[in-house]
């Protein structure tokens, strides 16, 4: 059974899986990285460019999924890096400091509760996320095209670039390419026809929309839809 909540860490959200069944899980693409507890190790997931399947393993599941572009700073880690990767977190920081960590989680009264005040502990250390990486967000969240985008910033297309490598994985079409695919779901799911959908998310047509789905979750959108459910 998977739940979420949202953190008291500005835009994430804690989480816990645990899976009812064996077999293969397929988790979507959507801008972040989380920061995983299970079996007492902590894992880290990069950005996804498609969708991740999962080996299946039964047991308890918890995480912390960090709003897009704030993991890197966090986690010390440029996003690019770990694109389409899950790595153990002693795979990026020091082993003595990432069992540290470990310790800590694994003490507190559940490790979702633990993941969120390490990940509060953090940001506690670090330098508060570049706001215009929020901007970036917003905006193709919103539709808007790369160009106007970069050029509304003041960034230009290769500074909006280089800075969408690092914080969130991929260049900013890429990140576009996938807000549009939550944003084309959260409508789905909440009933609107898949015409209806493609409209307002922002795709040319259904055809669009259903290439898109097939491309970076693997599935028809019909597929996808009934596992949803």
């Amino acid at each position: 059974m998977y739940a979420e909540r949202a953190s008291r860490l500005t835009g994430a959200v804690v989480w816990t899986n645990t899976p009812t069944e064996p077999g293969p899980g397929r988790v979507l693409p959507d801008g972040c990285m989380d920061l995983l507890w299970y079996d007492g190790r902590l894992l880290v997931a990069g950005p996804d460019t498609r969708a991740y399947v999962t080996e299946g393993a039964l047991g308890r599941w918890a995480g912390v999924r960090f709003y897009p572009g704030t993991a890197p700073a966090l986690l010390e880690v440029p996003a690019d890096e770990l694109r389409d990767r899950r790595v153990d977190l002693t795979d990026l920081w020091p082993a003595a400091r990432a069992r540290r960590l470990a310790a800590r989680v694994n003490a507190a009264p559940d490790p979702a509760t633990g993941l969120e005040q390490a990940a509060l502990s953090r940001a506690a250390e670090t330098e508060p996320p570049d706001p215009l990486l929020r901007r970036v967000v917003a905006a193709l969240d919103a539709g808007r095209p790369v160009a106007a985008t970069a050029d509304e910033l003041g960034i230009g297309a290769r500074g909006l670039h280089r800075r969408s490598l690092a914080a969130f994985g991929y260049g900013p079409k890429t990140l576009a390419r996938v807000l549009r695919l939550q944003r084309a779901l959260a409508l789905a799911r909440d009933g609107a026809p898949l015409a209806e959908t493609a409209a307002r998310a922002g795709f040319a047509d259904q055809a669009h929309l259903a290439r898109d789905v097939r491309e970076l979750a693997g599935l028809s959108p019909g597929e996808l839809l009934r596992r949803r459910g």
